[in-house]
């Protein structure tokens, strides 16, 4: 409880937005590959999503453009979720300030598991289903709660901007420093650095590969177990908060109208 307490409370250390961003990056590869199998696209790649709406738009397709505005929108409703919560949170001084973000993301993906058969073919003014705005939302309220944790420093739910810090620190391993270079300008990888990014991109694989079985073989509750994973990590803080969190409820009842 003190461990998972300490990875999704407040006061921040190096190692627990690394361990967290890895356990993270997991599940996001997991809820990727196995929403594709659903929902036949990959629902955080908002960088494919842009494409696909300039290419609709010129070809004309204009209920994929609008497929594809709604998948832009439910992202960053889910990016613009966690950020109210986080600084609510702040404001109040409290310890779950990064475990409501996943408490509610945990809520969303069972509800997804239990009901997805339903989502799939609950059609939306999108012209996609509930599925896919649901997942998107996901995506994004997750990417901006590791965003805001680790100060940009780490991604989970996509790998392009992974691969790319991992590629830039191999490329500087691999560096011939000439003899006689002065050491200010030596030029060296940030081995931990390069460690990072190489386990994120592990671990999203790892998730993607479990995830994707986990759909093929089991079905849409194999999400429930990932669900689990965020309760785990979101719990503790939100227990060591309770009476807090009772006193605002009350405060907030006290000023409401009668």
């Amino acid at each position: 409880m003190r461990l998972l307490r300490h990875l999704t409370g407040r006061h921040r250390t190096t190692v627990a937005n690394r361990t967290l961003g890895l356990l993270l990056a997991f599940n996001a590869g997991a809820v990727n590959a196995g929403g594709f199998l659903v929902v036949h696209m990959y629902t955080s790649h908002m960088t494919g999503v842009v494409a696909s709406l300039a290419d609709h738009l010129v070809l004309g397709q204009m209920a994929l453009v609008l497929a594809a505005v709604g998948t832009l929108w439910a992202f960053m409703s889910g990016a613009g979720s966690t950020a109210i919560m986080v600084n609510w949170a702040r404001q109040r001084h409290l310890r779950s300030t990064y475990a409501l973000p996943l408490l509610l993301e945990a809520v969303l993906m069972l509800l997804f598991g239990l009901a997805g058969a339903v989502t799939l073919a609950w059609p939306t003014p999108f012209s996609v289903p509930l599925t896919v705005l649901l997942l998107a939302f996901l995506m994004g309220l997750q990417n901006a709660v590791v965003t805001k944790m680790s100060s940009a420093e780490i991604r989970t739910t996509h790998v392009t901007g992974v691969v790319t810090d991992l590629g830039i620190e191999i490329g500087k391993a691999l560096y011939w420093n000439r003899s006689g270079t002065p050491p200010q300008a030596l030029v060296r990888a940030n081995r931990t650095r390069l460690r990072l990014f190489a386990s994120l991109l592990a671990m999203f694989t790892v998730g993607g590969v479990v995830g994707a079985a986990g759909f093929k073989y089991v079905g849409f509750v194999w999400v429930v177990p990932l669900a689990a994973i965020l309760l785990a990590l979101s719990l503790p803080p939100l227990l060591a908060d309770m009476d807090r969190l009772a006193a605002l409820w009350r405060a907030w009842r006290a000023r409401r109208p009668h």
